[in-house]
């Protein structure tokens, strides 16, 4: 049996109840701590771990972790109790009849995630995701006990062969450690980093330790000079405090170096905590020690006056000490420093012990930490690829986020570069679809402008107002992003059905068939089986989004066969007023279509009417496929300048009147109107406007430049 086994099976109930003690006075709840440990030893008498020694000592091992970050009794007698339902014969209800129904409902957590298999050879980490929303959905101290049962299994990971040891080091390090920092629990998180590098990359963590210890002497010797001005420094001034070197993990420097730092560049190996007594003596101590020391500019945070959302409090700086040396340093009182060390359970604990004074408003702080676990689930509501979710959890939960406030004070977690629509949405769907603007810091900014850290936002409303695609390109979750696609997905389908049906309606009376006796059972199943579309609604829609033209939908039924389309013969212009040029014809009738008005540039071709000469229409002109063959090829002819009537459909995304505006933004690119009307009402509106231009180049600009509103969803070319 290894050293280590042996320093296992050292550890007593009475060294976990002896640190209980340190923090719990109540013995009652000591009792059912005492109660759990001697239940949990008979329900695993006989049972022993991979590494050799009685499967009590784990749970037990948990237990002592959970007292080093101050877990409360409940969480400790869970942490025992953590393995029986899982793997001894005992039943949850045994279990409430013996412990009651919180350490129950925490155990039956835990079991829960055993219980889903990991998935580490998929590289999103889908199931593990989905354990984690499980355990959060009910108790965060179920992912506590989490923390600190695979903490105690990654301590002793040598005893499972090595292809499971990295699988176990990365769903610790992807996933793990960075729920341990958002619960502050920086013991947890550091070590758990630690020893995943040390599995997954031994020969850089051990090349690294190597290294620390190389230049330990030499640090510590800088350490110790520096540790000492400060402490006359301070004494000078009576302010009581402990100054404590302050050790760098393994995985904080690997992380530098991979990022192509070199180890010697890594100046916060020197660094220093100082721990006073009151908020007032950190910012007495960081003033002398500013005036003695200069400060390295942009490199002070206070914590102190505004905490991390984890409850994480501190005054962080950087100075030149002595001999030029940049150092770290760390300002807190003990209890911050606890806190710090300890996150969440270390709250709860002060909380219970305390009652009052600077901790008065820790519940509401553990509460809004809990958002954390909020938004992980909320995420899952949203209907997103499994690969989204992950990539979302990993962006705007896992990772690097902001805090901000709502102007009553709420805290609301972002991620870095979440911008006020990223707020708005976080609020609630509705206000993020009627935002109209932004205050912030009480100054009006930019949809698009990037949130900071404390900034506190007020939006602006609208009832009447929608979301704009431009908005897309404005945000950074992508929950805001998959709802304001939703939104249009919806609406678009919506415009595109009404518009559907309006084009077939209108075809159906040019064509004398009356509708009810074109949209027979039979008639209907007919068109769906050759659309591939499920019912009436989709045959709209399939019209209405451009897929296939109403007279083509009529086709089907009527059995007019399509004719191809006509070939378009190169022809040389002619000198002649004309501006459109027959072939083999030198003074024909030429008219301009009505249905689709081609203009300069068009593919053309043309029809030879009965009796009103030739009617040239727009190659893709649904009419030709209705009539009969005698097409002609024609030709713009170059030297022609003439101005042409095109008639232009624009898409509003609100009922609000915009015809003048739209006037305007016509005028401005040197298009003549001729008439302008609202065609369609409704929750949106829809603008015919009759134009002049000299070339399909003109119109096309046009269209481009009405599009730029932020109110015109779309802009297309009528066609009748």
């Amino acid at each position: 049996m290894s050293s280590l086994s042996k320093d296992l099976d050292k550890i007593t109930i009475e060294d976990i109840l002896s640190k209980v003690r340190t923090y719990i006075d109540d013995e009652e709840q000591i009792k059912v701590i005492e109660k759990a440990y001697q239940f949990a030893k008979d329900k695993h008498n006989g049972q022993y771990r991979k590494s050799g020694e009685d499967y009590i000592s784990h749970p037990m091992n948990v237990a002592l972790i959970l007292t080093t970050i101050y877990a409360d009794y409940e969480t400790i007698s869970a942490g025992l109790l953590h393995d029986v339902l899982e793997d001894c014969d005992c039943t949850p209800e045994e279990m409430e009849e013996a412990f009651g129904k919180t350490i129950t409902k925490l155990v039956k957590g835990v079991t829960k995630l055993s219980k889903i298999h990991f998935s580490t050879e998929n590289e999103y980490l889908i199931d593990y995701y989905k354990k984690i929303i499980v355990g959060m959905s009910e108790d965060v101290r179920v992912i506590i006990i989490k923390l600190a049962d695979r903490l105690h299994n990654m301590r002793t990971l040598w005893a499972i062969p090595e292809d499971r040891q990295k699988v176990k080091a990365r769903e610790a390090l992807e996933i793990l450690a960075p729920i341990a920092h958002h619960l502050g629990i920086h013991k947890i998180k550091s070590e758990l980093e630690d020893l995943s590098l040390r599995y997954l990359k031994p020969s850089v963590f051990y090349d690294i330790a190597e290294k620390l210890n190389k230049t330990k002497i030499e640090r510590d010797k800088i350490v110790y000079d520096m540790q000492t001005e400060i402490t006359d420094l301070l004494n000078e001034h009576h302010i009581p405090h402990e100054i404590k070197g302050r050790a760098k993990s393994i995985y904080s420097i690997f992380n530098k170096l991979d990022r192509g730092k070199k180890f010697s560049d890594i100046y916060d190996l020197l660094a220093l905590r100082i721990l006073v007594n009151t908020e007032q003596e950190c910012y007495l101590a960081l003033g002398l020690i500013h005036s003695k020391f200069r400060p390295l500019p942009k490199r002070f945070k206070d914590y102190v006056a505004m905490p991390k959302p984890n409850m994480y409090q501190s005054l962080h700086t950087t100075v030149f000490g002595i001999e030029g040396y940049l150092f770290e340093i760390q300002i807190r009182t003990y209890e911050m420093d606890e806190v710090a060390e300890n996150g969440i359970a270390a709250h709860w604990s002060y909380k219970e012990n305390k009652g009052s004074g600077s901790n008065a408003n820790l519940t509401s702080t553990t509460e809004q930490k809990l958002q954390f676990f909020k938004s992980i689930i909320d995420l899952s509501h949203d209907k997103m690829s499994s690969e989204d979710f992950v990539n979302s959890v990993k962006d705007e939960v896992l990772n690097n986020n902001i805090y901000v406030f709502t102007p009553k004070g709420d805290v609301i977690e972002l991620p870095r570069g979440a911008t006020p629509l990223d707020f708005a949405y976080r609020i609630h769907t509705k206000v993020g679809e009627t935002t109209v603007g932004a205050i912030v810091n009480n100054n009006i900014v930019p949809l698009n402008y990037e949130l900071q850290d404390n900034d506190i936002i007020k939006i602006n409303t609208n009832k009447s107002s929608t979301p704009s695609k431009e908005w897309l390109n404005m945000v950074k979750c992508s929950t805001t992003k998959n709802k304001i696609k939703a939104y249009f997905t919806k609406n678009e389908r919506e415009l595109n059905i009404e518009r559907g049906k309006y084009a077939l309606e209108k075809d159906l009376r040019k064509r004398k068939i009356v509708y009810s006796d074109f949209f027979t059972d039979e008639n209907i199943s007919k068109i769906c089986e050759a659309l591939k579309v499920d019912d009436l609604e989709e045959i709209y829609l399939t019209i209405g989004n451009g897929k296939a033209t109403s007279n083509g939908v009529i086709n089907i039924i009527e059995k007019i066969e399509e004719q191809p389309a006509p070939k378009i013969v190169k022809m040389t212009s002619k000198s002649t007023d004309a501006d459109i040029i027959v072939s083999g014809i030198d003074k024909v009738k030429v008219n301009l279509a009505n249905c689709c008005n081609p203009v300069f540039g068009d593919e053309i071709v043309g029809y030879i009417t009965k009796g009103n000469g030739i009617s040239v229409h727009r190659i893709n002109c649904h009419n030709l496929e209705m009539l009969e063959d005698r097409t002609v090829d024609v030709l713009w002819n170059n030297n022609t300048n003439k101005r042409y009537l095109s008639s232009i459909l624009v898409y509003t995304n609100d009922s609000e009147n915009h015809m003048l505006d739209i006037v305007q933004s016509v005028s401005m690119s040197n298009v003549s109107v001729d008439g302008i009307r609202i065609i369609n009402k409704g929750d949106k509106s829809m603008y015919e406007v009759n134009c002049y231009v000299t070339s399909l180049e003109q119109l096309n600009k046009l269209l481009l430049n009405l599009e730029k509103h932020s109110y015109i969803e779309k802009v297309e070319r009528a066609m009748r």
